[in-house]
C-alpha cells in the first residue's frame, strides 16, 4: 500500500457535532484503507480552555487553541472543520478560505442565504475544497434510494413528503440561549426547526428529487417567552417551534414537509416517502438500516411493501463494514462523509453537498420563513 498523505484537521467547537466529526476522522482510515489521504487530529479550538484541553486529550488531538483566528493562522492546519453555533459559521469559513484552508462546515451553511452567499464566494474564489455536513445523505438506505430513483424504477415522481419530529422543547421552563440551548435563540441559530431540522429534509429532498420552485408555509411559536441564560430575564422567543410547508418541485411533483419540537413521544423521527407512477419508497431514521419499497409491476397476488435490509456488501458503503445481517448506526454517516471528502481529494472532484449546494437549501429555508410571515406563496 502506498504511503498516505496526511490531512491536518483543525476542529472548531467541541460539542455534539465536534464529537461526531472527531469520531469520523478517527475511524475512517481503519475501514476505508484504500484512501490516499489520512486525517490527523492536529488541533481543536474552543472558548473554554479547560474543556477544550479535556476534549483534546479525550479524542487525541495533538494541540488546542482558544481563539479560532490563531488556529486558522497555523501553517500546520490543512482543513478547518466548523462545529460552532450558526452565527459564527460565516466569519470563520470566510477567514479560513482566505487563508487557503479547506473548509468543512456543519449545517446549515449559515443563518440565511444572504449570509451564506459570501461563504460560497470565498471558497470558490480561493479554490479550496469544501463540504457541508448534511450527513443523512450518507445513510446507506438513503443512498440506495438515490440509486433506485436514478435507475428510473419509480417512473414519474408525483409526491415527496418528509417530516422531522422531536419533543425536547415542550417545557416552558426550558430557557433559551447560551451553551447547549443556542438553538432556541434566533440571534445564534437564525431560525428554529426550519434551519435545524427541515434543512436536513430539504437537502435530502433536493438531492433525491431535484430543485424546489416555490413554497407555501405556516410556522408557530408555541411558547412566546423564555428566560434567556445570558440575562436571566424573560425574553420574546423569535424562533419557529413548528413549521409545515408544501411546495412544487421542478420535476412537477408536489412536496409536503413538517417539522416540530412539540411532538410528544418523538425524539428524532425523520421519515421520507416518495411516490412514483411505477413504484414508491419510504425510509425511517428510527429503522435506518431498512428501506421500504413498493413495486406496482409485481404480480398482484404478492404485490405489497417489501422491507430491504441494508447490510449486504453490494449496497452503498456496506462492503466497508461487517458481514451481511449486521447493522451500522448514526455515527457511521459521519465516517462516510469523511471518506467521501477524502476520496474527493484523491480524485480532485467536489464533495457534495458543497457550499453552493447548501446555499440552495438556505434559499428554500428563507422562502419558507418569508411565506409563513407574509402568508403567501414564495418563489425560491
Amino acid at each position: 500500500m502506498s504511503e498516505k498523505k496526511n490531512l491536518n484537521i483543525g476542529l472548531i467547537g467541541y460539542g455534539f457535532m465536534g464529537r461526531t466529526h472527531s469520531n469520523g476522522y478517527k475511524r475512517v482510515s481503519d475501514f476505508f484503507p484504500d484512501l490516499k489521504h489520512r486525517p490527523v487530529l492536529k488541533a481543536v479550538c474552543g472558548r473554554t480552555e479547560d474543556r477544550t484541553k479535556e476534549f483534546a486529550e479525550q479524542w487525541g488531538f495533538e494541540s488546542y487553541e482558544t481563539d479560532w483566528r490563531e488556529l486558522i493562522k497555523r501553517e500546520d492546519i490543512d482543513a478547518v472543520d466548523i462545529c460552532t453555533p450558526n452565527d459564527q459559521h460565516a466569519e470563520v469559513a470566510i477567514a479560513a478560505a482566505e487563508a487557503g484552508k479547506m473548509v468543512l462546515c456543519e449545517k446549515p451553511l449559515a443563518r440565511t442565504a444572504e449570509e451564506s452567499q459570501p461563504m460560497v464566494d470565498a471558497v470558490e474564489k480561493a479554490g479550496v475544497a469544501n463540504t457541508v455536513w448534511y450527513n443523512y445523505r450518507r445513510v446507506p438506505a438513503v443512498t440506495l434510494a438515490k440509486q433506485i430513483i436514478e435507475s428510473g424504477k419509480l417512473g414519474q415522481i408525483f409526491h415527496y413528503r418528509a417530516n422531522f419530529l422531536q419533543d425536547w422543547t415542550i417545557s416552558a421552563d426550558l430557557p433559551q440561549g447560551g451553551e447547549g440551548l443556542w438553538r432556541l435563540d434566533a440571534a445564534a441559530a437564525g431560525s428554529g426547526v426550519t434551519g435545524d431540522l427541515l434543512a436536513h429534509c430539504i437537502d435530502t429532498a433536493i438531492w433525491l428529487n431535484g430543485s424546489i420552485n416555490d413554497v407555501s408555509a405556516v410556522t408557530e411559536t408555541f411558547i412566546k417567552e423564555r428566560v434567556h441564560q445570558a440575562t436571566g430575564e424573560k425574553q420574546e422567543v423569535t424562533i419557529d417551534d413548528a413549521c409545515i410547508f408544501h411546495c412544487h418541485f421542478s420535476n412537477g411533483s408536489l412536496g409536503l414537509f413538517e417539522s416540530t419540537r412539540y411532538a410528544r413521544g418523538h425524539k428524532a423521527l425523520y421519515t421520507l416517502e416518495i411516490n412514483g407512477a411505477n413504484a414508491s419508497i419510504r425510509w425511517d431514521l428510527h429503522d435506518l438500516n431498512r428501506l421500504e419499497f413498493f413495486d406496482h409491476s409485481d404480480e398482484s397476488k404478492t404485490r405489497g411493501w417489501r422491507s430491504i435490509h441494508i447490510t449486504d456488501g453490494d449496497m452503498p458503503y456496506m462492503d466497508k463494514w461487517w458481514v451481511p445481517g449486521l447493522c451500522i448506526g448514526y455515527e457511521h454517516t459521519f465516517v462516510h462523509q469523511v471518506a467521501d471528502f477524502l476520496k474527493s481529494l484523491d480524485d480532485n472532484t467536489p464533495c457534495n453537498p458543497t457550499f453552493r449546494d447548501a446555499l440552495d437549501t438556505a434559499k428554500v429555508c428563507d422562502a419558507v420563513l418569508a411565506s409563513a410571515k407574509e402568508r403567501a406563496w414564495k418563489n425560491v
